[in-house]
């Protein structure tokens, strides 16, 4: 097998050695993207969820509480577990903020110094974290203002993951996602539409090659090329943004992988369906791009979408991709965190390969 599969590997790496289009779509798009993008998107977010513990469980703290329910900013979720857990509600991405209100609040209102309450915001989305804090002071001294308090309580805020609400460190990763699905798809999208065109696909029915081995051969240098992106953007993003590292590279990598096979595969679909290559190509930009925009949670909150749009989201991969490279490079997540978006990632991955090779052989039959 590996000798039938090895000449279409060889084949390929011809093609795109001597097709111009494909190493500007391999090297110049992403660079430009990420430059453009990294540097030029800034947005903000408009719901958020929070946790709160009420150590104090007074008639005044629950007032307190009940006004972050009230508020259209929030949804509040209540936790009473050890203070050791709380940073795990961030890693599993429960809630963006939490709010501690300590035992004695409605005590320590009444004398100097003030009432203090603690809030802790995850800033791996920086503009998130700027409309967070804004919106918890104002409801903070909407409190005050109804309660006519002399003094005052006092905020202590923590920003997590992203002290300097750089926006580079959420849209960056975010734009690794973007790439790495368009550029995957994009690639093979035109493999089996360009051998129909110039005629070298009868040459392959007639060789004693399966349809399996052509699509594997097809497969494996896209794998590499996608790999070769990925490393460019993985340098740009430290080295011009600063993204930080706090994860594991091979952990990275490897779930990179799955999400390449992903797109890859999608690819492999459209070029066994489409009639030419401006077609597969157009194709792939729209399968691609417009859902990773604007159905993933790159730009807008998923909470934020509409309930049937929210639906819809379940089948874009790139929904699945972006808390787990936002969650190594930014929080150092490890398998635990991210197993279950990888899990639905290599379920896409088996499904649309064996899609497209399904539909290979019945278009080689007819």
């Amino acid at each position: 097998m590996r000798g039938r599969i090895l000449p279409i590997v060889r084949k390929e790496f011809v093609h795109i050695r001597r097709d111009f289009r494909t190493l500007i779509i391999v090297v110049a798009m992403p660079v430009m993207m990420l430059f453009l993008y990294g540097y030029a998107i800034n947005l903000e977010i408009q719901n958020v969820e929070v946790v709160v513990q009420d150590r104090d469980q007074s008639v005044v703290s629950r007032a307190l509480v009940r006004k972050f329910e009230g508020s259209r900013f929030f949804t509040v979720r209540h936790f009473r577990g050890p203070q050791s857990e709380l940073e795990r509600l961030f890693e599993r991405r429960v809630c963006r903020m939490i709010v501690v209100i300590p035992s004695g609040f409605a005590r320590d209102l009444q004398r100097e110094p003030a009432a203090r309450v603690q809030v802790l915001i995850d800033a791996s989305d920086p503009n998130a974290a700027q409309a967070i804090r804004n919106y918890s002071d104002a409801v903070f001294q909407a409190f005050n203002a109804e309660n006519g308090f002399r003094l005052p309580f006092e905020i202590e805020t923590a920003i997590w993951y992203n002290p300097a609400l750089k926006s580079a460190y959420f849209f960056v990763p975010g734009l690794a996602v973007l790439i790495l699905i368009m550029i995957s798809a994009l690639l093979t999208s035109i493999a089996i539409v360009r051998e129909k065109e110039t005629g070298t696909l009868e040459q392959m029915l007639v060789s004693p090659v399966r349809p399996v081995e052509i699509i594997v051969g097809k497969f494996l240098p896209y794998i590499l090329l996608a790999f070769l992106d990925l490393l460019i953007i993985l340098v740009i993003a430290r080295t011009v943004f600063h993204v930080p590292f706090l994860g594991s590279l091979a952990l990275l990598l490897g779930s990179a992988l799955v999400f390449i096979f992903v797109g890859l595969s999608l690819g492999l679909l459209i070029s066994t369906v489409a009639p030419t290559q401006q077609v597969a190509m157009m194709a792939a930009l729209t399968s691609t791009l417009l859902p990773t925009v604007m159905l993933s949670g790159f730009f807008f909150p998923l909470n934020s979408l509409p309930r049937i749009l929210q639906s819809i989201t379940y089948v874009v991969p790139a929904r699945y991709f972006l808390p787990v490279i936002r969650g190594i490079l930014l929080k150092g997540n490890g398998v635990a965190e991210i197993l279950p978006e990888m899990a639905i990632l290599a379920g896409m991955a088996v499904a649309l390969l064996g899609i497209s090779v399904r539909r290979f052989q019945t278009t080689l039959e007819g």
